[in-house]
This record gives C-alpha cells, sequence and structure tokens, in this order.
C-alpha cells in the first residue's frame, strides 16, 4: 500500500526518467535515420557490410560454444568438489572478469599469448618457428572465453547447488556412477540452464566492442560496432555508419526477442533441507580429473590477471601516477563515473517506484502489467541501442554545432548511465519489493511520505543495495571504452582512453602501468558492490 501523495510523485518522477531515457535515445536513432537514407540503404546491402555480418555472428557463435563447451565441466568439477583446497577462492576468481575492464584483461591475455607473451616465448624456445598469434578471429575467441566462461560457471554452478541434497544420497544407494549421475541428475539441470546462458553470453560477444578493437586484427576480423566506429572515427562515411548502426539494431532487436522466448530456470525441487553431500567426490577417478579441470580454468582465468599485476608493478608507477596526462584523465574519468552512478541510481529508483505504484493499482491486470513492463523496458533500451550506435547518432546530430568533442563528457556520462541501468535495477529492485512489502502498510497508515519516509524508513534499510548499485555502476564506467572511443582526444582523455592511446603508440611498459591502476580502482569498488551483497544475504539469514 503506497499513500495517495507518494503515489502520485513516484508515477510522475517515473514517467519523467522513462521519457528522459526515451527521448536520449530516440533523438539518437531519429539522428541516423534523417541522414542521407538513400546512401545508407546502398551501404546497408553491399559485399562489405554482409561480410561483416557474418564475421560478427560467427564469432558469436564459436564464442559461446566454446564458452559454454569449457564452463560446464569446470562448474560440474566445482559442484562435485566441495571441499578441494580453496574452492571459495577459486569461485571469487570467477567473479573478477566480470569486474575488470575489457582492456585491462585484453592486455592481460597480450602478455600471455601475444608476440612477445609467455606462450610465444615457450614455443619459440621449443623450436617451434611460427609463434602463436593472438590477432585475428583465435585471439577474439580467446578473450571472450576469457570474460564469458567464469559467466557461464557461475550460472551453471549455481543451478547446481539449488538441487536438494537427497538427490547425492540418492544416487550413492543407487550406486550410480559419474556417467550416471551426470544423465539422470546433473544434466537435467544443466539442460534447462544452457539456453538462457549461450543466448546471453552470445549477446555478449555479438555486441562486443573493445576486444575486437584491440584484437581483431584488420578488416577481416570486425564486428559491427567496431566498423561503425571505424566508418565515423577514420574514413567520415556517415552513409556506411547509418546503415552498420541499423543492422546493429535489427541484430539486438531479434537477439532480444529470441532470448525473451527461452525457458527460465525453475523453481529448487521439494527438500528436507540436508547438507548436500556429493559421494561420488572421492572415488579416484573423478578426483582427478575434476582437479584437472579446475587447474586448467584456474590458469585460463588466472594467469592474465598475474601477468597484468606483474606487468604494472614493473612500470614507473610513480611517475605515471605524477604525470599531468594521468591527472586529468583520473578527473575526467571519476567525474563521469560519478554522475553516470547517480543518475543510473536516481533513474533506477524512479523507475521502480512507478512500477511499484502500478503494482500497487486497482487498474485492469492487462493494463497494470503493460505499464509495468513499459517502465521496466527503459532500463533495458541501451541492449537494444548499444552504446557506440548511440554515440555515432549524438556525433552525427551534435556535428552541425560544432566540435563534437566539447560535449564529449555530458555524452559520455549519459551513455555510461545507460549502460549501467539494467545492473542497477537488477541490484535495486529485489531490495525495493522486500522493503515495500514489509513496511508499505505500516508507513501508510502513520502518513509517513515524501523526504522523511526516504529519510526515517527507506535509506537506513537500502543503503546497504543503493552502495552496491552505486559501486557496480562507478566501475562499469571508470573501464568503459565503448562510448569514449567515438570522443576521445587530447582534449578529452579517461583512463581507458589512455591505456588504449598509449598502446597504440607502442609505450606498452606505460600501457600496462596505467591499466594496473585501472584494474585496481575498478576491481575495488566490484569487490565492494559483492561484499555488501553478500553481508546483507547473511542478514537476510
Amino acid at each position: 500500500m503506497i499513500a495517495r501523495s507518494d503515489r502520485r510523485r513516484f508515477l510522475i518522477s517515473g514517467m519523467a526518467a522513462f521519457s528522459a531515457v526515451l527521448l536520449f535515445i530516440g533523438l539518437a536513432v531519429a539522428a541516423l535515420l534523417s541522414f542521407d537514407t538513400q546512401a545508407a540503404s546502398n551501404a546497408l546491402f553491399d559485399t562489405y557490410t554482409l561480410r561483416i555480418l557474418r564475421f560478427t555472428l560467427w564469432q558469436a557463435t564459436l564464442s559461446t560454444v566454446l564458452s559454454v563447451a569449457l564452463g560446464l565441466p569446470v562448474a560440474l568439477a566445482l559442484a562435485r568438489q566441495r571441499d578441494f583446497p580453496g574452492r571459495i577462492w577459486i569461485i571469487r576468481l570467477m567473479a573478477v572478469p566480470m569486474g575488470l575492464p575489457v582492456i585491462v584483461g585484453a592486455l592481460g591475455l597480450i602478455a600471455i599469448w601475444g608476440r612477445q607473451g609467455l606462450l610465444n616465448t615457450a614455443l619459440l624456445s621449443a623450436g617451434v618457428e611460427q609463434p602463436f598469434s593472438i590477432y585475428g578471429l583465435s585471439g577474439i575467441l580467446i578473450a571472450h572465453v576469457f570474460f564469458n566462461l567464469p559467466l557461464a560457471v557461475r550460472f551453471f554452478l549455481a543451478g547446481l547447488e539449488r538441487m536438494p541434497g537427497e538427490y547425492w544420497r540418492m544416487s550413492a544407494v543407487l550406486g550410480m556412477n559419474s556417467l550416471s549421475t551426470f544423465r539422470f541428475i546433473e544434466w537435467p539441470v544443466m539442460r534447462r540452464l544452457v539456453p538462457g546462458v549461450a543466448g546471453l553470453i552470445f549477446m555478449l560477444c555479438a555486441t562486443s566492442f573493445t576486444l575486437v578493437l584491440l584484437l581483431g586484427g584488420g578488416p577481416a576480423a570486425t564486428t559491427i560496432e567496431v566498423a561503425i566506429y571505424q566508418a565515423l572515427r577514420f574514413d567520415f562515411d556517415p552513409p556506411r555508419a547509418i546503415a552498420l548502426s541499423l543492422m546493429q539494431i535489427a541484430m539486438t532487436g531479434l537477439l532480444l526477442l529470441l532470448l525473451s522466448f527461452l525457458p527460465g530456470a525453475e523453481a529448487e525441487g521439494q527438500t528436507q533441507g540436508q547438507t548436500v553431500r556429493r559421494f561420488d567426490a572421492a572415488r579416484p577417478l573423478p578426483r582427478l580429473w575434476d582437479g584437472l579441470v579446475i587447474v586448467l580454468a584456474m590458469l585460463l582465468v588466472g594467469s592474465p590477471l598475474v601477468a597484468v599485476a606483474a606487468s604494472g608493478l614493473t612500470a614507473d608507477l610513480w611517475r605515471l601516477l605524477s604525470a599531468e596526462i594521468f591527472r586529468r584523465a583520473a578527473i575526467t574519468s571519476l567525474s563521469i563515473a560519478l554522475v553516470s552512478a547517480t543518475l543510473s541510481v536516481l533513474v533506477s529508483v524512479a523507475l521502480i517506484r512507478a512500477r511499484q505504484v502500478v503494482a500497487d493499482n486497482d487498474a485492469p491486470a492487462w493494463g497494470a502489467r503493460l505499464l509495468a513492463a513499459t517502465f521496466g523496458g527503459g532500463a533495458s533500451m541501451v541492449l537494444l541501442v548499444p552504446p557506440v550506435v548511440l554515440g555515432s547518432g549524438w556525433f552525427l546530430l551534435l556535428r552541425p554545432f560544432g566540435d563534437v568533442s566539447l560535449f564529449a563528457p555530458f555524452l559520455v556520462a549519459l551513455i555510461n548511465m545507460l549502460m549501467a541501468l539494467p545492473f542497477a535495477m537488477r541490484v535495486l529492485e529485489p531490495a525495493f519489493t522486500t522493503h515495500q512489502a514489509r513496511t508499505g502498510r505500516l508507513v501508510a497508515s502513520l502518513g509517513v511520505t515524501g523526504f522523511s519516509r526516504f529519510r526515517l524508513v527507506d535509506l537506513p534499510v537500502l543503503w546497504r543495495a543503493f552502495a552496491m548499485a552505486f559501486s557496480f555502476a562507478m566501475a562499469l564506467s571508470l573501464g568503459d571504452l565503448g562510448a569514449v572511443a567515438l570522443f576521445g582526444s587530447e582534449r578529452f582523455v579517461t583512463l581507458p582512453w589512455l591505456v588504449y592511446s598509449n598502446m597504440g603508440s607502442y609505450r606498452t611498459n606505460d600501457a600496462a602501468g596505467y591499466a594496473f591502476i585501472l584494474g585496481v580502482i575498478c576491481l575495488i569498488l566490484a569487490a565492494g558492490g559483492v561484499s555488501r551483497q553478500s553481508e546483507r544475504a547473511k542478514a537476510a539469514t
């Protein structure tokens, strides 16, 4: 139950937030559609554009298959070996790539797999004349597996750990071997999770920008988003950029539509709450196999992180930290991150409160569901129109007004806010829903409304959720290169752009040092959000 004055205020603020998001995205799309559509339509179906589309879908398919195929045995091994030494830290290691800036992870991969990396050094020592090249399709696949395998492992492991402990006790009583256990117990759970996990990873790989920009290796290995960036930044070919942007919107729209039809995870089975004990974990062969799989996964995910730390620590960090360019980049990045994180939290709260008003309303069920879905869709629009496409639209829209770089800080902050909005909503909405269910009726009966309600009732309970959403949003904004890539210049430098420009100038030692500093900042922010989430879970139990 929500008081009448709060109901009106929440609904107006939610409609205002949704309208602002829709206007910002709509103006960018309108600018794309209004700029020489005839030339854009000609470029839409030429050989180059279709080749880029084919490569985008092909690399996303291969990346998804590899990430899921490698993630399944790792999740199964971690689920079975519950007493594996350092298991909790291995699971936490799987969360690190998700909070790591993409450009930092790419530098770690180059340090391992690059021309002068550890792998090629070992191959040359062994007498191999043609070392492995990380640039091109092979490098894109390795990078996507590095970032998405941990994501698949976390989803699969969560599904396996929701299974009742009685299942494993019964499998031991029946004397089921490892193959039978997988066939009759584990695979039915995995089968329900695989479509959703694969669809999410495919979406991430199909819209990948920074990894392909750094590791693509030329026109033969270019995705749609990178081609949009190149068409505007280097070739200044607006018709081609528009054609590619429209193709990107159509592709992401189709992917989101297909994802909406995928089945969700089923509810946890009936259980008596017995402690999970895997009787098959002590068998010699499964134990050896699981240990090998876990160690290989640790090497795949952990070695680039160690390489980033080692390269960064060998750089002259004091010189880099005291440089004028770093201070300017840090101030710019932190200012943009603070603005985008604040806006993402405020917009999320406005949309969540409006959805609560709709859910609390006596309107017909179909109308309430439609309006609630509309407010919820405001947070997901950036999935339909990715950051590079938004940046391209605003680049064309603002170009007649002079130097676009003058507007860059505001545009990057707003685009980063939209990027963080789905994550902030995902963190905040469950907390708000639980809080409203517990306190809504009492607050309405006491007549506590407006800022008094926020200060006395909401903030003391929800501040952890606010802090977690804010931390994640800041980390995402600090590490993003997508929106900055179109607008970066000597006058507008952020920390990711500083790393990228040093890499392009072959100052690899400085790039490694800046990447280490950026990675530490983002991981601290992400770790703060994770620790607050775990504290909240412990408090709830």
